[in-house]
C-alpha cells in the first residue's frame, strides 16, 4: 500500500513539473516572445519576467530586442547625372511588432533578403535623382535620411522598426576611376606646361629687360668714354699747339719720330732710308737750337 501511495505521489510531482513547464515559461529583459496555439499567433510578451501560457495548445516563440544589422552585398547604381556609383551600405533594425513580424516574415532568416530588397530599391530611386556632386556635398545627410524614412515606412508594415541606415562606402567603379585619373593627369600636365611656357615667357622678359640696361649702360659708358677721350685729345692738342709755338722745329723732330715709330709698327722691325733723309739729318745735326728763356 505504501509503496503503491509512493508510486502515484511520484507520478504526480512528475506531471506538476511538467504542466508547469508547458504552463510558465520566463521571458528575459533582452528577448520578447510571441504566444501561437495551434500554429496560430494569439498574443505578443514584450514584458520580461515569469509569464502563463496554456499547456499542449501553446508554445513561445522568443525574439532579441536588441539591434540587428543587415549589410546586403555591394550595389552599382546610376545617378542623376548618369555617372555610376558603387554603394554599400548596413541597416540596424529591430523587431518592434513580433505578432505582426511572425504573421509577415516569421524568422529572421527571411527576414533579412526582405529588407535588403527594401533598402537596394530605395537606393537605386533616391539615388538616381541625385548628383555626384551632391552626394559628396552636405546634402548627403539628408539624402541618407530620405532613404531611412522610405525603407522605415514600408519596413513598418511587417513589424520591423529600422533606426538607421548608413553608407559603409560609395566608390566609383574601377573603370570611371581609372578614367577620371587620366583625365586628372592630362589637366595637371597641361597646367604644368602653360606654368612652364609662362615662366619661359618671364625669363625673356627678365632677359630683354636685362639686356636693354646692358646697352643703356654700354652706351652711357662710352659716351662718357669718348667725352673724356676727346677732352684728352684738346688737351693734348693743347699742349702740342703750345709746344709748336715755342719750338717749331723740336714739334717737327717729334713729328718725325711718332711717324717712323709708327711706320716701323706696321711694316716690321727693318725700315731703309736714303743716307740724305732729313731724319737722319736731324739726328747728325739735332732739331735745331732750343729758344732760350
Amino acid at each position: 500500500m505504501n509503496s503503491r501511495w509512493r508510486t502515484v505521489l511520484l507520478v504526480g510531482a512528475f506531471f506538476l513539473l511538467w504542466l508547469l513547464s508547458e504552463t510558465l515559461f520566463v521571458v528575459s529583459e533582452v528577448q520578447q516572445a510571441l504566444i501561437v496555439r495551434f500554429g496560430a499567433p494569439i498574443d505578443a510578451v514584450t514584458e520580461p519576467g515569469l509569464q502563463i501560457k496554456l499547456p499542449l495548445a501553446d508554445s513561445a516563440i522568443y525574439y532579441d530586442t536588441w539591434l540587428l544589422t543587415v549589410e546586403p552585398p555591394t550595389e552599382q547604381v546610376i545617378l542623376g547625372d548618369q555617372k555610376r556609383l558603387e554603394v554599400q551600405t548596413y541597416t540596424r533594425f529591430r523587431i518592434a511588432n513580433p505578432l505582426r513580424f511572425y504573421q509577415a516574415l516569421r524568422t529572421l532568416e527571411q527576414a533579412t533578403p526582405q529588407l535588403a530588397q527594401l533598402v537596394r530599391s530605395s537606393l537605386r530611386r533616391e539615388l538616381g535623382q541625385v548628383t555626384l556632386r551632391s552626394l559628396l556635398s552636405d546634402e548627403r545627410p539628408r539624402i541618407v535620411e530620405q532613404i531611412r524614412n522610405e525603407v522605415a515606412e514600408k519596413a513598418r508594415a511587417f513589424g520591423v522598426e529600422v533606426v538607421e541606415i548608413r553608407f559603409h562606402r560609395a566608390d566609383l567603379p574601377l573603370e570611371t576611376s581609372q578614367a577620371i585619373y587620366d583625365r586628372m593627369k592630362s589637366e595637371r600636365q597641361r597646367e604644368a606646361k602653360e606654368l612652364r611656357a609662362q615662366g619661359f615667357e618671364w625669363a625673356q622678359q627678365i632677359q630683354s629687360k636685362a639686356d636693354r640696361e646692358r646697352t643703356v649702360i654700354l652706351s652711357e659708358a662710352q659716351r662718357e668714354a669718348k667725352i673724356a677721350h676727346g677732352q684728352a685729345d684738346a688737351e693734348a692738342n693743347r699742349l702740342l699747339a703750345d709746344a709748336f709755338g715755342r719750338d717749331p722745329q723740336f714739334y717737327r723732330f717729334y713729328r718725325s719720330l711718332q711717324t717712323y715709330r709708327q711706320s716701323l709698327a706696321d711694316s716690321g722691325p727693318t725700315v731703309v732710308l736714303s743716307p740724305d733723309a732729313e731724319f737722319l739729318r736731324d739726328f747728325r745735326s739735332g732739331p735745331g737750337t732750343l729758344p732760350k728763356r
